[in-house]
Protein backbone atom coordinates (compact mmCIF):
# COMPACT_ATOMS: atom_id res chain seq x y z
CA UNK A 1 0.00 0.00 0.00
CA UNK A 2 1.28 3.69 -0.86
CA UNK A 3 1.27 6.95 1.35
CA UNK A 4 -1.45 8.41 -0.45
CA UNK A 5 -3.65 5.67 0.15
CA UNK A 6 -3.23 4.82 3.31
CA UNK A 7 -2.84 8.49 5.02
CA UNK A 8 -5.26 8.91 7.81
CA UNK A 9 -5.93 11.23 10.23
CA UNK A 10 -5.14 11.15 13.94
CA UNK A 11 -8.50 9.47 14.96
CA UNK A 12 -8.18 6.81 12.26
CA UNK A 13 -10.86 7.98 9.74
CA UNK A 14 -9.53 8.10 6.05
CA UNK A 15 -8.19 11.49 4.50
CA UNK A 16 -10.78 13.00 1.96
CA UNK A 17 -8.78 13.68 -1.15
CA UNK A 18 -10.66 16.94 -1.08
CA UNK A 19 -13.25 18.48 -4.15
CA UNK A 20 -12.70 17.30 -7.50
CA UNK A 21 -12.15 20.14 -10.37
CA UNK A 22 -15.66 19.55 -11.43
CA UNK A 23 -16.79 20.41 -7.82
CA UNK A 24 -14.02 23.38 -7.73
CA UNK A 25 -15.39 25.06 -11.04
CA UNK A 26 -18.87 24.90 -9.43
CA UNK A 27 -18.69 26.37 -6.37
CA UNK A 28 -16.30 29.40 -7.97
CA UNK A 29 -19.25 29.88 -10.32
CA UNK A 30 -22.78 29.98 -9.34
CA UNK A 31 -24.14 29.72 -12.82
CA UNK A 32 -22.42 26.75 -13.76
CA UNK A 33 -23.40 25.32 -10.70
CA UNK A 34 -27.30 26.28 -11.33
CA UNK A 35 -26.82 25.14 -14.60
CA UNK A 36 -25.68 21.61 -13.48
CA UNK A 37 -28.68 21.35 -11.20
CA UNK A 38 -31.26 21.81 -13.87
CA UNK A 39 -29.71 19.72 -16.25
CA UNK A 40 -29.97 17.03 -13.86
CA UNK A 41 -33.60 17.91 -12.68
CA UNK A 42 -34.62 17.65 -16.25
CA UNK A 43 -33.00 14.44 -16.54
CA UNK A 44 -33.65 12.66 -13.14
CA UNK A 45 -37.91 13.74 -13.90
CA UNK A 46 -38.09 12.49 -17.23
CA UNK A 47 -37.32 15.47 -19.61
CA UNK A 48 -36.80 13.88 -22.66
CA UNK A 49 -39.96 11.27 -22.39
CA UNK A 50 -42.28 13.88 -21.93
CA UNK A 51 -40.85 16.11 -24.76
CA UNK A 52 -41.37 13.36 -27.38
CA UNK A 53 -45.42 13.32 -26.06
CA UNK A 54 -45.73 16.85 -26.71
CA UNK A 55 -44.26 16.74 -30.09
CA UNK A 56 -46.45 13.43 -31.02
CA UNK A 57 -49.38 15.71 -29.87
CA UNK A 58 -48.34 18.81 -31.59
CA UNK A 59 -48.23 16.93 -34.57
CA UNK A 60 -50.88 15.31 -34.29
CA UNK A 61 -52.76 19.12 -33.73
CA UNK A 62 -51.24 19.43 -37.79
CA UNK A 63 -53.97 17.53 -39.63
CA UNK A 64 -57.22 18.81 -37.70
CA UNK A 65 -55.48 22.00 -38.01
CA UNK A 66 -55.39 22.13 -41.70
CA UNK A 67 -58.82 20.48 -42.14
CA UNK A 68 -59.90 23.50 -39.88
CA UNK A 69 -58.27 25.82 -42.51
CA UNK A 70 -59.70 24.13 -45.81
CA UNK A 71 -62.65 24.68 -44.46
CA UNK A 72 -62.43 28.25 -43.30
CA UNK A 73 -61.22 28.12 -47.50
CA UNK A 74 -64.40 26.65 -48.19
CA UNK A 75 -66.47 29.16 -46.55
CA UNK A 76 -64.70 32.19 -47.92
CA UNK A 77 -64.92 31.09 -51.51
CA UNK A 78 -68.94 29.93 -50.86
CA UNK A 79 -69.14 33.46 -49.61
CA UNK A 80 -66.74 34.79 -52.79
CA UNK A 81 -68.12 33.34 -56.02
CA UNK A 82 -66.11 35.96 -58.12
CA UNK A 83 -62.81 34.98 -56.21
CA UNK A 84 -63.80 31.29 -56.60
CA UNK A 85 -64.26 31.71 -60.63
CA UNK A 86 -60.75 33.60 -60.66
CA UNK A 87 -59.07 30.69 -59.17
CA UNK A 88 -60.65 28.44 -61.27
CA UNK A 89 -59.91 30.44 -64.30
CA UNK A 90 -55.90 30.89 -63.16
CA UNK A 91 -56.22 26.24 -62.73
CA UNK A 92 -57.69 26.13 -66.37
CA UNK A 93 -54.54 28.72 -67.50
CA UNK A 94 -52.12 27.05 -65.83
CA UNK A 95 -52.96 23.07 -65.98
CA UNK A 96 -53.63 20.86 -69.15
CA UNK A 97 -57.24 21.14 -69.98
CA UNK A 98 -58.00 17.90 -68.90
CA UNK A 99 -56.34 18.19 -65.41
CA UNK A 100 -58.47 21.28 -64.90
CA UNK A 101 -61.50 19.79 -65.55
CA UNK A 102 -60.66 16.75 -62.54
CA UNK A 103 -59.35 19.72 -60.52
CA UNK A 104 -62.34 22.05 -60.43
CA UNK A 105 -65.02 19.71 -59.93
CA UNK A 106 -62.91 18.65 -56.58
CA UNK A 107 -62.89 22.13 -55.63
CA UNK A 108 -66.67 22.12 -56.02
CA UNK A 109 -67.04 18.95 -53.34
CA UNK A 110 -64.54 20.66 -50.83
CA UNK A 111 -66.77 23.58 -50.50
CA UNK A 112 -70.14 21.45 -50.69
CA UNK A 113 -68.33 19.58 -47.77
CA UNK A 114 -67.12 22.47 -45.96
CA UNK A 115 -69.68 22.41 -42.88
CA UNK A 116 -68.40 18.10 -42.31
CA UNK A 117 -64.27 19.14 -42.75
CA UNK A 118 -64.95 21.65 -39.95
CA UNK A 119 -67.02 19.65 -37.82
CA UNK A 120 -64.53 16.89 -38.08
CA UNK A 121 -61.76 19.20 -37.95
CA UNK A 122 -62.52 21.00 -34.82
CA UNK A 123 -63.31 17.95 -32.87
CA UNK A 124 -60.33 16.05 -33.57
CA UNK A 125 -58.51 19.49 -32.82
CA UNK A 126 -60.07 19.32 -29.39
CA UNK A 127 -58.88 15.75 -28.87
CA UNK A 128 -55.51 16.38 -29.49
CA UNK A 129 -55.49 19.82 -28.00
CA UNK A 130 -56.46 18.80 -24.89
CA UNK A 131 -54.23 15.92 -24.96
CA UNK A 132 -51.21 17.84 -26.08
CA UNK A 133 -51.98 20.52 -22.96
CA UNK A 134 -51.97 17.83 -20.72
CA UNK A 135 -49.32 16.37 -21.54
CA UNK A 136 -47.57 19.61 -21.22
CA UNK A 137 -48.86 20.83 -17.87
CA UNK A 138 -48.15 17.02 -16.42
CA UNK A 139 -44.60 17.71 -17.94
CA UNK A 140 -44.07 21.24 -16.03
CA UNK A 141 -45.55 19.90 -12.94
CA UNK A 142 -43.11 17.02 -13.03
CA UNK A 143 -40.21 19.38 -13.47
CA UNK A 144 -41.34 21.31 -10.59
CA UNK A 145 -41.22 17.88 -8.60
CA UNK A 146 -45.14 18.30 -7.76
CA UNK A 147 -46.64 15.58 -6.27
CA UNK A 148 -48.58 13.42 -8.82
CA UNK A 149 -52.20 13.73 -7.28
CA UNK A 150 -54.02 15.57 -11.08
CA UNK A 151 -57.93 16.42 -9.90
CA UNK A 152 -60.69 14.27 -11.17
CA UNK A 153 -60.95 13.35 -14.76
CA UNK A 154 -64.11 15.99 -15.80
CA UNK A 155 -62.11 18.79 -13.93
CA UNK A 156 -58.73 17.81 -15.10
CA UNK A 157 -59.73 18.08 -19.15
CA UNK A 158 -62.10 21.34 -18.49
CA UNK A 159 -58.67 23.04 -16.86
CA UNK A 160 -56.54 21.82 -19.58
CA UNK A 161 -59.29 22.61 -22.00
CA UNK A 162 -59.79 26.62 -20.13
CA UNK A 163 -55.68 26.51 -20.47
CA UNK A 164 -55.42 25.46 -23.83
CA UNK A 165 -57.84 28.39 -24.65
CA UNK A 166 -55.58 30.87 -22.54
CA UNK A 167 -52.46 30.03 -23.84
CA UNK A 168 -53.81 29.87 -27.76
CA UNK A 169 -54.96 33.81 -26.90
CA UNK A 170 -52.04 34.95 -24.99
CA UNK A 171 -49.87 33.07 -28.35
CA UNK A 172 -52.15 34.89 -30.71
CA UNK A 173 -52.46 37.93 -29.13
CA UNK A 174 -48.14 38.39 -29.15
CA UNK A 175 -48.01 37.34 -32.88
CA UNK A 176 -50.73 39.70 -33.50
CA UNK A 177 -49.14 42.85 -31.58
CA UNK A 178 -45.73 42.17 -32.42
CA UNK A 179 -46.71 42.32 -36.12
CA UNK A 180 -49.59 45.29 -35.44
CA UNK A 181 -46.89 47.67 -34.02
CA UNK A 182 -44.23 46.45 -36.51
CA UNK A 183 -46.13 47.43 -39.12
CA UNK A 184 -47.53 50.66 -37.49
CA UNK A 185 -43.83 51.51 -37.67
CA UNK A 186 -43.12 50.68 -41.01
CA UNK A 187 -45.61 52.69 -42.28
CA UNK A 188 -45.16 55.71 -40.12
CA UNK A 189 -40.87 55.03 -41.47
CA UNK A 190 -42.49 55.42 -45.39
CA UNK A 191 -44.80 58.38 -43.82
CA UNK A 192 -42.03 60.71 -42.98
CA UNK A 193 -39.43 59.46 -45.75
CA UNK A 194 -36.97 57.38 -44.23
CA UNK A 195 -38.60 53.37 -45.54
CA UNK A 196 -35.78 53.20 -48.04
CA UNK A 197 -32.82 54.12 -45.43
CA UNK A 198 -30.46 51.33 -44.51
CA UNK A 199 -30.16 52.63 -40.39
CA UNK A 200 -33.52 52.92 -40.46
CA UNK A 201 -34.55 49.66 -41.38
CA UNK A 202 -32.29 48.12 -38.99
CA UNK A 203 -33.57 50.24 -36.64
CA UNK A 204 -37.26 48.84 -37.44
CA UNK A 205 -35.72 45.01 -37.32
CA UNK A 206 -34.32 45.46 -34.02
CA UNK A 207 -37.73 47.00 -33.13
CA UNK A 208 -39.48 43.73 -34.10
CA UNK A 209 -36.90 41.47 -32.23
CA UNK A 210 -37.30 43.67 -29.26
CA UNK A 211 -41.07 43.17 -29.46
CA UNK A 212 -40.91 39.61 -29.85
CA UNK A 213 -38.76 39.12 -27.05
CA UNK A 214 -41.30 41.01 -25.13
CA UNK A 215 -44.29 38.70 -25.87
CA UNK A 216 -42.39 35.88 -25.84
CA UNK A 217 -41.49 36.71 -21.80
CA UNK A 218 -44.59 37.23 -20.91
CA UNK A 219 -45.89 33.77 -23.08
CA UNK A 220 -42.95 31.76 -21.19
CA UNK A 221 -43.81 33.53 -17.46
CA UNK A 222 -46.97 32.49 -17.77
CA UNK A 223 -46.20 28.91 -18.65
CA UNK A 224 -43.75 28.28 -16.23
CA UNK A 225 -45.35 29.93 -13.39
CA UNK A 226 -49.06 28.94 -13.97
CA UNK A 227 -49.40 25.90 -16.15
CA UNK A 228 -48.16 23.54 -13.33
CA UNK A 229 -50.89 21.86 -11.93
CA UNK A 230 -49.61 23.51 -8.69
CA UNK A 231 -49.23 27.40 -9.67
CA UNK A 232 -45.85 28.82 -8.51
CA UNK A 233 -44.67 32.36 -7.79
CA UNK A 234 -44.12 34.66 -10.37
CA UNK A 235 -41.15 36.08 -8.99
CA UNK A 236 -39.47 32.36 -9.28
CA UNK A 237 -40.07 32.21 -12.70
CA UNK A 238 -39.04 35.69 -13.97
CA UNK A 239 -35.37 34.88 -14.58
CA UNK A 240 -36.17 31.76 -16.07
CA UNK A 241 -39.05 33.62 -18.62
CA UNK A 242 -36.02 35.85 -19.63
CA UNK A 243 -33.71 33.15 -20.81
CA UNK A 244 -36.41 30.69 -22.33
CA UNK A 245 -37.55 34.66 -24.26
CA UNK A 246 -33.88 34.88 -25.51
CA UNK A 247 -32.97 31.39 -26.35
CA UNK A 248 -36.76 31.02 -27.83
CA UNK A 249 -35.82 33.72 -30.46
CA UNK A 250 -32.47 31.73 -31.01
CA UNK A 251 -33.93 29.02 -31.88
CA UNK A 252 -36.43 30.77 -34.54
CA UNK A 253 -33.50 31.97 -36.01
CA UNK A 254 -31.40 28.57 -36.10
CA UNK A 255 -34.55 26.93 -37.88
CA UNK A 256 -34.95 29.77 -40.19
CA UNK A 257 -31.06 28.91 -41.88
CA UNK A 258 -32.07 24.99 -41.38
CA UNK A 259 -35.06 25.15 -43.00
CA UNK A 260 -33.61 27.24 -45.35
CA UNK A 261 -30.71 24.74 -45.81
CA UNK A 262 -32.79 21.83 -45.98
CA UNK A 263 -35.20 22.53 -48.81
CA UNK A 264 -33.03 23.57 -51.63
CA UNK A 265 -32.27 19.52 -52.54
CA UNK A 266 -35.29 17.94 -54.08
CA UNK A 267 -36.30 15.12 -51.29
CA UNK A 268 -35.95 17.86 -49.04
CA UNK A 269 -38.60 20.29 -50.71
CA UNK A 270 -40.86 16.96 -50.60
CA UNK A 271 -40.19 16.15 -46.80
CA UNK A 272 -37.82 19.06 -45.28
CA UNK A 273 -40.62 21.26 -44.19
CA UNK A 274 -42.65 18.40 -42.06
CA UNK A 275 -38.88 17.28 -40.66
CA UNK A 276 -37.32 20.66 -40.32
CA UNK A 277 -41.32 21.62 -38.15
CA UNK A 278 -40.59 18.22 -36.23
CA UNK A 279 -37.55 18.92 -34.77
CA UNK A 280 -38.13 22.70 -33.92
CA UNK A 281 -41.45 21.43 -32.10
CA UNK A 282 -38.90 18.89 -30.17
CA UNK A 283 -36.62 21.14 -29.68
CA UNK A 284 -39.14 23.97 -28.15
CA UNK A 285 -40.58 21.18 -26.33
CA UNK A 286 -36.96 20.13 -24.64
CA UNK A 287 -36.24 24.10 -24.09
CA UNK A 288 -39.16 25.03 -22.21
CA UNK A 289 -38.75 22.20 -19.85
CA UNK A 290 -34.76 22.82 -19.19
CA UNK A 291 -36.09 26.62 -18.73
CA UNK A 292 -38.85 25.13 -16.09
CA UNK A 293 -36.19 23.14 -14.38
CA UNK A 294 -33.76 25.81 -14.22
CA UNK A 295 -36.43 27.93 -12.86
CA UNK A 296 -37.31 24.95 -10.13
CA UNK A 297 -33.72 25.03 -9.35
CA UNK A 298 -32.66 28.89 -8.82
CA UNK A 299 -31.78 29.70 -5.44
CA UNK A 300 -34.18 30.58 -2.69
CA UNK A 301 -36.81 28.34 -4.21
CA UNK A 302 -38.18 25.68 -1.72
CA UNK A 303 -38.11 22.19 -3.27
CA UNK A 304 -41.04 20.19 -3.71
CA UNK A 305 -39.94 16.52 -4.22
CA UNK A 306 -42.87 13.88 -4.29
CA UNK A 307 -43.34 12.40 -1.15
CA UNK A 308 -42.67 8.82 -0.61
CA UNK A 309 -45.33 6.85 0.52
CA UNK A 310 -44.72 5.19 3.71
CA UNK A 311 -46.25 1.49 3.83
CA UNK A 312 -48.77 0.63 6.84
CA UNK A 313 -47.89 -0.91 9.57
CA UNK A 314 -47.90 -4.31 9.59
CA UNK A 315 -50.20 -6.45 11.26
CA UNK A 316 -49.70 -10.11 12.08
CA UNK A 317 -52.81 -12.21 12.38
CA UNK A 318 -51.60 -16.06 13.37
CA UNK A 319 -54.28 -18.62 11.93
CA UNK A 320 -54.81 -21.72 13.56
CA UNK A 321 -56.20 -24.13 11.60
CA UNK A 322 -58.30 -27.55 13.06
CA UNK A 323 -58.98 -30.67 11.61
CA UNK A 324 -61.87 -32.95 12.64
CA UNK A 325 -60.40 -35.68 10.11
CA UNK A 326 -58.02 -36.44 7.94
CA UNK A 327 -56.44 -34.31 5.69
CA UNK A 328 -57.75 -33.53 1.90
CA UNK A 329 -54.30 -35.80 0.69
CA UNK A 330 -54.96 -38.73 3.42
CA UNK A 331 -58.46 -38.75 2.44
CA UNK A 332 -57.90 -39.22 -1.14
CA UNK A 333 -55.33 -41.83 -0.68
CA UNK A 334 -57.70 -44.01 1.54
CA UNK A 335 -59.99 -44.27 -1.31
CA UNK A 336 -57.38 -45.26 -3.84
CA UNK A 337 -56.73 -47.99 -1.26
CA UNK A 338 -59.87 -48.69 -1.43
CA UNK A 339 -60.32 -48.98 -4.75
CA UNK A 340 -57.71 -51.34 -5.27
CA UNK A 341 -58.47 -53.61 -2.58
CA UNK A 342 -62.16 -53.67 -3.82
CA UNK A 343 -60.42 -54.83 -7.76
CA UNK A 344 -58.06 -57.70 -6.35
CA UNK A 345 -60.85 -58.93 -3.95
CA UNK A 346 -62.98 -59.17 -6.98
CA UNK A 347 -60.47 -61.12 -9.05
CA UNK A 348 -60.21 -63.16 -6.34
CA UNK A 349 -63.39 -64.69 -5.93
CA UNK A 350 -63.92 -64.84 -9.41
CA UNK A 351 -60.86 -67.33 -9.67
CA UNK A 352 -62.57 -69.63 -6.68
CA UNK A 353 -65.69 -69.84 -8.69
Amino acid sequence: MTAATDETKGDGKRRDDGPSRLEKFRAAHPWFDHLVRAGTRYTDHHGDHYAAAITFFSILSLVPLLMIAFAVAGYVLFFNPNLLNEIKEAITAAVPPNLADTINPIIDQAIAQRNTVAGFGLLAALYSGIGWMTNLREALSEQWAQAPDPPALPKRLMFDLLSLLGLGVALVGSFAITGLVSGFAGDFLNLIGLGDEPWAQVLLRVLGIALALVADFAVFLWVIARLPRQHTPLRSAVRAAILGAIGFEVLKQIMTFYLGAVTNSPSGAVFGSLLGLLVFINFVSRFVLFVTAWAATAEGVEEKEAPVSVPGPAVIRPEVVVHSGPTGAAAAGLVGAGLVTGLLGGRLLGRRR
